[in-house]
């Protein structure tokens, strides 16, 4: 989803002017006299279009006092596609080599790049120990759709962060100098630190996914890390239709015992459910509460920079920006597994539970205390 990772360089913008007014503050700060900001807004005078060329100078010296890369690490497995995981899945499953010989090199190119809807149903009544192969695939997919998501996720929630903290430094220096009640700073304070420990969740979260996906794998003891591409697969721009899932239900229906029959219509029901309300709500948090966060940031900063609107306004509107983009996230990853879910009932399987569509939308709360 190209849009929710653009979202992260528009943030790190916004974040980089707000580093502007509050690097040439500190310089000017002084007593609770007030004479602070106005030495501020004097010293911002300088530059020749105000905050916007304070940002420029503010982005090059941050560049020229970024710490060094870090010592490269050991190269984890290249996991680029679900596919790739599927694959190697399958082959760590010798049981499963005759099986595949069996399904043929067409059938299982088709499973292993997850184009489960042009399988034959008849194969299942055909070839022993196909659905095992089925299965196989699921969780490999699965794990690797659950591993991509929580990486992502942190860039989204890292911008979040510096937004709080860039509030919470800002709140600091306003009640040093008598600006800013205990009250008012309390406030900033505690959404840094919930932004802060969301950003500890979520990495956490991302370590133990790159965990599952390697015992998944069966690669335990041989890879510590893999390597994942920044995002997952594109969105698809419709969703298919009632008729198009209940007609391949009927065609693997027709090939499965009475009591069989009767479970999976229920579980297709379900999983019909999911997979289209998952996508609608996918298409939703991208196309229109994102997209109406990326607005509101880009109309922040261009009257940021025309000083009619405040530091506070652009530290709202980043931050919600953020976190839009991190719900954006769960929305889609919550349509790739329903997407799995069905293609695997519509196949004769039984997945787990279904998939639980939560999150808020994106519709987050700005920064208070203010």
């Amino acid at each position: 989803m190209l849009t929710s990772f653009c979202t992260v360089s528009r943030v790190s913008l916004a974040i980089g002017l707000l580093a502007a007014p509050l690097g040439v503050w500190a310089q000017a700060s002084s007593p609770a006299d007030g004479s602070g900001w106005r030495d501020a807004n004097a010293t911002v005078g300088q530059f020749k279009r105000g905050h916007a060329d304070v940002l420029k100078w503010e982005q090059r010296e941050a560049q020229m006092a970024a710490e060094p890369a870090p010592a490269s690490a050991p190269v984890g497995l290249p996991l680029t596609r679900a596919e790739d995981a599927v694959r190697l899945a399958w082959q760590v499953h010798r049981e499963l080599a005759q099986v595949l010989a069996q399904v043929g090199i067409k059938n299982v190119d088709l499973l292993a790049r997850g184009h489960w809807d042009d399988i034959d149903p008849f194969l299942f009544r055909r070839i022993g120990g196909l659905d095992e192969v089925v299965e196989v695939a699921v969780q490999a997919r699965k794990a690797w759709i659950d591993a991509v998501f929580a990486q992502a996720r942190l860039k989204p929630v890292r911008a979040a962060l510096d937004a709080a903290s860039a509030a919470n430094t800002l709140g600091q220096r306003m009640r040093s100098v008598g600006n800013w009640s205990a009250l008012q700073q309390a406030d900033v304070q505690l959404a840094a630190v919930a932004a802060s420990m969301a950003l500890q969740r979520d990495r956490y979260a991302a370590t133990q996914a790159q965990v599952r996906l390697i015992d998944v794998l069966q690669l335990s003891g041989m890879y510590a890390s893999v390597q994942l591409p920044d995002r997952l697969p594109e969105l698809p721009a419709k969703a298919l239709s009632d008729a198009d899932i209940a007609e391949r239900a009927r065609a693997m229906q027709d090939r499965l015992p009475r009591a069989n029959r009767l479970r999976n219509e229920r579980d297709v029901a379900l999983r019909s459910l999911a997979y289209q309300t998952s996508h609608a709500l996918a298409r939703k948090a991208r196309d229109e509460v994102l997209a109406q966060r990326e607005f509101i940031t880009e109309e922040t900063v261009l009257q940021y920079n025309g000083m009619l609107k405040s530091t506070w306004d652009l530290l709202d509107a980043s931050r919600a920006q953020s976190l839009a983009a991190a719900s954006a996230l769960q929305a889609q990853h919550d349509f790739e597994i329903a997407r799995v879910d069905l293609q695997w009932v519509l196949l004769g399987g039984e997945p787990a539970s279904p998939i639980s569509l939560g999150g808020d939308g994106g519709d987050t709360s700005a920064v208070a205390g203010h």
